[in-house]
């Protein structure tokens, strides 16, 4: 059995959304965020960068959200939720979940967490607007990439659409939300029809009406 380390609506999110579509038996440990339970002496022993997902697989501790994802789909080869060795569509899945770790989740971090970017903390209302406006840059080159598309990757769900949808919803009270890009928001409501995210959704607590309306 999977255990995965997790706080609703965290990093966690994309995991829990891969282990629900694999339907396979997994325990959910829930790390206490509000009380730092994540840099508590028994946490770090199993991940000493004290964040949040870890994943436990028969003994072996796994944390970083994509490499949870990665190796999930890598494990369950018949659930088609990463392109196979040898698959023109491969490279392109490590494109996308590369740009959308490396380069969308590292801008949102500092947008949540602009204090950690300034030793001028009256600073932070403009590190929050700039990155606001990075971020929707991000979101633009995502549309556009959508467009006649339902996947970002190939011709059915991967482990990179259940990632963008959590990045999407971490980004939901922007002036310009995924939900208001004309592509964008198609995909996103056609992905909330998944199983694994309404059943995800309603386990931490995240109403997708908005991704429901006309």
């Amino acid at each position: 059995m999977y255990q995965l380390y997790y706080y609703p609506l965290n990093a966690s999110m994309a995991p829990h959304f891969m282990l629900e579509a694999l339907a396979v038996e997994y325990q959910l440990i829930k790390v206490d965020r509000k009380n730092n339970q994540q840099k508590s002496t028994e946490y770090l022993a199993l991940n000493p960068a004290g964040r949040i997902p870890t994943l436990i697989d028969n003994g072996n501790v796994i944390f970083e959200s994509p490499a949870i994802c990665i190796h999930l789909a890598e494990n369950h080869p018949d659930a088609n939720l990463i392109p196979p060795l040898g698959d023109s569509n491969r490279p392109v899945f490590f494109q996308w979940i590369m740009y959308l770790t490396n380069t969308v989740q590292a801008e949102l971090m500092v947008y949540f967490y602009p204090e950690k970017h300034t030793l001028e903390l009256q600073h932070t209302t403009q590190i929050i607007q700039a990155q606001e406006a990075r971020i929707t840059e991000m979101l633009a080159l995502l549309d556009k990439e959508l467009t006649n598309r339902d996947y970002l990757v190939g011709q059915s769900v991967t482990a990179c659409d259940f990632f963008l949808f959590m990045l999407c919803v971490w980004a939901d009270e922007f002036k310009k939300p995924p939900l208001a890009f004309t592509h964008l928001s198609r995909y996103l409501k056609q992905l909330a029809k998944h199983p694994a995210i309404q059943t995800v959704c309603e386990k931490e607590n995240l109403s997708l009406a908005d991704y429901q309306s006309l």
